[in-house]
């Protein structure tokens, strides 16, 4: 069997590609390329004469090869001449002489080759029928020579030629990073998901050297899931973020197929112990919390809140006949409902009348309203001036919106609270690594130490799965008993 160049073979990747050949094809067609080209070599047909084909389909024919298999092998071959044909159309082909010849091939009347599309997804099964020889004493095909045996573009160029609008490095993403924006944001997901997923994109796109997001493979997952692991030394959940990441890029940017990954270097697991604070230790860091970051806090500790779910409380989320905090849009989109702690109800109120003062001012200048979810705004246009849609935690000043030309107030800002959270820590000297975070973490903690349910606290927290909120297990002590003793004497009065 003739030996192909390796340049030929990487021309003609690129052309299987560019072509969007599925992956489990690509070794079939360049079967059929091998098997013509060792047929011209022996039969002396010059490969690059479209004409050759007509004899190299008499011989599938005689070898008892079925007609799907003889599509799939002229559309091989077409695509082998575009290649080396700078300027061949599919009617160069004789369709007349072929049609009389083999009436069983059917060519489409197309301007070129992009535009043809055959049914051969069903056919890769059959193609083990042909009988394959080798002979290591062929010589390699030159595909750098053109009909009459001058030499013409060399491959390199030819590379060059369609690098050119599918390069294997230095492609512009800028189309790619648009579709990435608007596919995650008609699916409603948060803009950390956006922000998260964008970095993902990017280093992906450093670490393939800007190579064209169409030609992405995966392989290049494998290679880049595995330098996180072996070379960046990331954490488990570092690795897994950026796994789905570009799970949601092939399957809903790229389309397409994000198959089973194997022999990937997975980072190794750490087990985590959630750093928890003690009632004092909290009280220290609230006398050194000015206001609102104080009532912040005791809601993140008192309530088992994350600090996004707690900056956008709004006004209507805070019910005192129930004594309930509703929490809309947590994380995985999901509501639930908190109990709203009896020693905060003087201040919330007294944070309700603040904000209502500070809305009235609002009203009085030219305002827009608060931000509201999704297209509410649209749907109801007054909603956003609507004392009920207001931030529990309203931003100090207003946000303008450039091309609406209109201001809106937006919720007090996660790095603000973050910081002063920082410098209360210090300024308590608490020699814990403490954070917004770790106040949910306290509230789970404490209320486990109070022997209570481990399934009540996983709702309180929003946990799907209660096997992360068993994490909590190991910041209490826990208490066994060795010797054996029947329930049924516990308690039992002499």
């Amino acid at each position: 069997m003739i030996k192909i160049s390796s340049d030929l073979l990487k021309l003609y990747d690129i052309q299987l590609k560019k072509n969007a050949i599925e992956d489990q094809l690509h070794h079939h067609f360049k079967k059929w390329l091998r098997y013509y080209l060792d047929f011209c070599h022996k039969y002396e047909f010059e490969p690059k004469d479209t004409n050759s084909f007509f004899e190299f389909n008499i011989k599938l024919k005689e070898k008892n090869q079925t007609d799907l298999l003889r599509k799939q092998a002229h559309h091989a071959i077409t695509l082998y001449y575009e290649l080396v044909h700078d300027d061949f159309d599919l009617r160069q082909i004789d369709k007349n002489n072929f049609k009389t010849k083999h009436p069983e091939i059917i060519i489409e009347n197309s301007q070129s080759i992009n535009k043809k599309k055959l049914n051969i997804n069903n056919s890769s099964q059959r193609l083990d029928q042909l009988n394959e020889s080798t002979n290591s004493d062929y010589p390699v095909f030159d595909s750098s020579k053109n009909n009459k045996g001058e030499h013409s573009d060399s491959v390199n160029e030819k590379i060059e030629k369609f690098d050119s609008k599918f390069k294997l490095k230095n492609a512009s993403w800028v189309n790619f990073f648009e579709k990435l924006s608007s596919t995650i944001k008609v699916r409603h997901y948060s803009p950390k998901t956006l922000t998260a997923y964008r970095n993902w994109a990017k280093k992906f796109q450093t670490f393939t050297k800007s190579k064209d997001p169409r030609l992405l493979d995966m392989e290049d997952v494998k290679s880049f899931l595995s330098h996180l692991a072996v070379e960046r030394n990331v954490s488990e959940s570092t690795q897994n973020q950026a796994f789905n990441a570009l799970l949601f890029i092939f399957k809903h940017v790229l389309e397409k197929d994000f198959k089973q990954i194997e022999g990937v270097v997975r980072a190794k697991r750490k087990p985590y112990i959630p750093i928890v604070l003690s009632r004092e230790e909290i009280n220290q860091i609230l006398t050194h919390l000015e206001y609102p970051y104080d009532l912040i806090v005791k809601l993140l500790y008192g309530c088992g809140l994350r600090l996004s779910e707690c900056l956008k409380l709004r006004m209507q989320d805070i019910n005192f006949d129930t004594l309930l905090i509703t929490i809309h849009d947590g994380k995985g989109k999901k509501d639930r409902t908190v109990p709203l702690p009896q020693a905060l109800l003087y201040e919330l109120k007294s944070q309700i009348k603040t904000v209502a003062k500070k809305h009235q001012e609002d009203l009085q200048y030219d305002f827009a309203g608060t931000f509201l979810p999704d297209l509410l705004s649209e749907k109801y246009k007054n909603a956003a001036k609507e004392f009920c849609w207001q931030w529990l935690f309203p931003a100090q000043s207003l946000t303008h919106i450039a091309e609406k030309k209109e201001y809106r107030r937006y919720h007090l800002h996660e790095t603000r609270v973050q910081k002063a959270i920082k410098q209360a820590v210090q300024d308590a000297t608490i020699t814990k690594r403490a954070s917004a975070h770790t106040f949910r973490h306290s509230f789970a903690s404490h209320l486990l130490q109070s022997n209570y349910d481990i399934r009540t606290i996983q709702e309180l927290l929003g946990h799907s799965d209660v096997r992360t909120t068993m994490i909590y297990t190991h910041t209490i002590v826990t208490k066994t008993i060795k010797e054996a003793k029947s329930p049924l004497d516990f308690d039992v009065e002499p």
